[in-house]
């Protein structure tokens, strides 16, 4: 993989995974659709969001390794 990893962004998805969330983390997840929306005139869906996320903390992974968000969040630091 390539740390200029991009999101599918919008198009068919064949896959799918379930993630269940938080009513607070739904709700911080609705917040920033409506920022996008409002504030930067960028109308996407919660999916997008999520799509967008993931693939800026993978590629902070696979840039940084050890020094990533994601391991030191998981770490617990």
């Amino acid at each position: 993989r390539t740390p200029n990893r991009r999101p599918s962004g919008r198009e068919r998805h064949d896959e799918k995974i379930t993630v269940y969330v938080s009513a607070e983390e739904l709700m911080d997840l609705e917040h920033a659709r409506l920022v996008l929306r409002g504030e930067h005139g960028l109308a996407v869906d919660r999916g997008r969001i999520v799509r967008e996320a993931v693939a800026v903390v993978l590629a902070d992974l696979e840039s940084r390794g050890d020094a990533s968000i994601l391991v030191r969040r998981l770490r617990g630091r």
